[in-house]
């Protein structure tokens, strides 16, 4: 039984439910005035970010006045319903609006590219559309991809596409409590889409369970306390605060490119706005560490930061590291959209203990799994596993698949059984996820990843995976990133190492530059070197994911290398 109320002063009221929604009630009833969200407005008139906010009696009161607007104009339980809205205060009203009634959120990352976009929506076929105008001015690109959408609403100036405005919701909403949605556990709350930087994207179901294992796997794991703010640098996240009883800070950057925050709005958020906690991808704290470095610039009211996406380097991790003071750490929790959190570590192990091994190559280690989830590693196969079975573990030490099983796994994909099936393991009444991971688990009970079982190298001497090779290489200062790639037919396959040089780093020709990094892989020969066959200068950034702006799409490196290289 929970305890939920609404507004100050309205009655408590006891309900069964794992509608994460069902947090803000009672937040606003025992935080009435801490402020739920902020985010920029501007400038004031010495050039400061301006904030606005609403606190959790507001958001409550708001979210209430969705809800019923969006049940008048026939958008309720199951009704998936696609948004497209930058984060704002808005987007925070209208999603937990659209839980309140038990609709189904449907979240893509319009980065993804229009052929990828329309793909999405054709396979969710959303009965509601709810976007700014940006996003409806490009419904005509789309074809037939929202042909089953019937309720169309607008977030800013409509034009002359029809529907309903979000503000219209907002102004004739009833300001009664509304009466909450009270879904089964199984009942289905998001389909949530990957980036597809490794893959084709794929609509991951979330269930109200999941999303309620999460938000209390979470609390556990950091134990956020009652006075927590957080700058919330990625969108997904930011939903989540309000559901940890955290305010969520919403800085002055585009979510769409994090790597292209300017630190300087970075500092100034945490610093005006007292932020105790950090969520942010490698890429957004690689540019704000070196920030810090340049300028001394100290993060004292940061209590911890949280780095996920990609794995961070070990000079981002320093350099923010003494940014922070006290005991405030770095903490990289592992996990995917269809697993989180999996497992996690601090910044105090990796850099203390952990780090010595990955620079010889022993892979980067990811911490212990997390309180109610089992983490197992399995041979590595790309063929359909139907059921569990013991024997497909590996024992500690040896690399194969990772796999998880938890309440905060999820059990399928949205209209992708052949992807389900690649990707899911029946275990009884549960579901083993295939994380696509290859790792091993080394005698502490530490996770450690070696790269996408989909990028490995198979060469006729054996295996070869990415990430080992990789942070070898990575380590030399004038190596911006670097990456294993393979030529040819797998089993038959050259492995090869493309470096994407540091910019800022001049100091060296390529022809110096690879004479050093050939030494390099001459000293590791003995280990995940030996079967490196050539490296090669990328004259140009490797592409990235469009969601971290961290993961490199190796896809398109290995086409560029089988056309120069393959044969």
């Amino acid at each position: 039984m929970t305890v939920a109320a609404s507004h100050p002063g309205a009655p408590v009221r006891f309900v069964t439910t794992a509608n994460i929604a069902s947090h803000l009630p009672k937040l606003a009833m025992s935080r009435p005035h801490k402020r739920a969200v902020v985010v920029p407005a501007g400038r004031d008139k010495h050039g400061r970010t301006a904030w606005a906010h609403y606190t959790f009696a507001e958001l409550d009161e708001v979210t209430d006045r969705y809800a019923h607007g969006l049940e008048r104009i026939g958008v309720g339980r199951g009704a998936r319903t696609v948004v497209l809205v930058p984060p704002s205060l808005e987007l925070f009203g209208i999603v937990f609006g659209l839980l309140k009634v038990g609709a189904v959120l449907v979240l893509i990352d319009p980065g993804m590219g229009r052929k990828a976009l329309a793909q999405c929506l054709r396979e969710t076929e959303p009965e509601a559309f709810i976007g700014i105008p940006k996003a409806h001015f490009a419904r005509p690109v789309l074809g037939g991809a929202l042909k089953t959408v019937r309720t169309w609403v607008t977030v800013g100036k409509r034009w002359a596409w029809g529907g309903c405005r979000a503000a219209d919701l907002l102004a004739a909403g009833d300001p009664k409590q509304f009466r909450m949605e009270r879904p089964e556990p199984d009942q289905e709350a998001a389909i949530l889409f990957t980036s597809g930087s490794t893959g084709i994207p794929k609509g991951v179901v979330y269930t109200h369970d999941m999303f309620d294992s999460q938000v209390r796997s979470l609390k556990r794991m950091h134990r956020f306390e009652a006075d927590e703010i957080d700058l919330a640098t990625f969108p997904a996240f930011a939903l989540f605060d309000p559901a940890l009883g955290m305010t969520s800070v919403l800085p002055d950057m585009d979510a769409r490119y994090p790597g292209r925050a300017d630190p300087a709005k970075i500092v100034e958020a945490i610093e005006s706005q007292g932020c105790t906690n950090m969520f942010a991808s490698p890429a957004l704290l690689r540019n704000l560490g070196r920030y810090g470095e340049e300028t001394g610039v100290r993060l004292p009211s940061l209590r911890r930061v949280l780095s996920a996406g990609a794995p961070a380097r070990r000079e981002t991790l320093e350099h923010i590291g003494d940014m922070l003071t006290g005991n405030a750490e770095i903490f990289t929790p592992y996990g995917a959209t269809e697993a989180l959190p999996v497992a996690d570590i601090g910044s105090y192990e990796i850099l203390g203990e952990t780090w010595l091994q990955t620079e010889v190559g022993k892979g980067i280690c990811v911490g212990r799994p997390v309180p109610g989830v089992t983490a197992r590693v399995i041979g590595i196969s790309d063929e359909v596993i139907e059921r569990w079975s013991d024997d497909l573990e590996l024992p500690d030490g040896e690399v194969g698949e990772i796999t998880v099983k938890g309440r905060q796994v999820t059990r399928t994909y949205h209209a992708r059984p052949e992807q389900t099936a690649l990707a899911k393991i029946a275990d009884g009444d549960d579901v083993v996820h295939r994380m696509g991971d290859l790792g091993y688990f080394d005698a502490k009970g530490r996770l450690w990843m070696c790269g996408r079982k989909s990028h490995r190298v198979e060469t006729p001497d054996g295996l070869v995976c990415t990430v080992p090779v990789e942070r070898i290489f990575d380590e030399h200062p004038a190596v911006r990133q670097s990456a294993v790639v393979g030529v040819g037919p797998r089993g038959e396959q050259r492995a090869l190492l493309l470096v994407e040089r540091e910019p800022g780093f001049q100091r060296l020709s390529d022809a110096e530059l690879l004479d050093q990094l050939r030494q390099l892989r001459i000293r590791h020969e003995k280990g995940p070197t030996r079967l490196l066959r050539e490296i090669i200068i990328y004259g140009r950034p490797f592409p990235v994911d469009v969601r971290h702006n961290s993961k490199i799409v190796r896809e398109q490196l290995t086409e560029w290398a089988e056309a120069r290289f393959g044969g």
